[in-house]
């Protein structure tokens, strides 16, 4: 997702982006590299060098740093952006008791019913077009079962 203009609002102290999904804010406090009263933004634009997927910011020391729009998608707990990490997580576990198994993968296939190029798309960490359902049954081959934690999350939305 690449984000179209930035700002900087000392008065809210956080830097709000625009983005096609609509606006999203970051708090100085969450930044490694935190401005004060007296070391304040300098300078703020939208990074070309990053894809246009990040912010890069200036400090009156001089110092500088880049935010990434994924850090703005977390703390604003976008949907799409925790459904993805989500997907992510179980993906990356799944390949993981995969290799603990020693399941062929053509095996695998045979127990899910599916083709083996299935197995493959299901396995691929960047493949965000499967569904957790999916996940679960490839889980459930491996002889897992995926039992979910719900918590709160223990900060207000802003």
């Amino acid at each position: 997702m690449t984000i179209k203009s930035v700002t900087a609002n000392n008065r809210r102290r956080c830097f709000e982006i625009e983005t096609r999904k609509g606006a999203l804010t970051f708090p100085y406090i969450k930044l490694d590299i935190a401005p004060s009263r007296t070391n304040p933004v300098k300078e703020v634009y939208v990074d070309p060098e990053l894809g246009n997927e990040a912010i890069t910011y200036f400090l009156e020391s001089g110092e500088e740093d880049s935010v990434h729009v994924d850090d703005f998608l977390n703390y604003n707990k976008d949907p799409d952006y925790m459904r993805d990490l989500t997907l992510y997580k179980l993906t990356l576990k799944a390949r993981t008791l995969l290799k603990e198994s020693r399941l062929p993968k053509r095996g695998l296939a045979r127990r899910l019913a599916t083709s083996p190029a299935q197995i493959y798309r299901l396995l691929d960490p960047t493949n965000y077009k499967k569904s957790i359902d999916q996940m679960v049954r490839l889980l459930a081959c491996l002889d897992y079962t995926l039992d979910f934690v719900i918590e709160k999350d223990g900060r207000s939305a802003a």
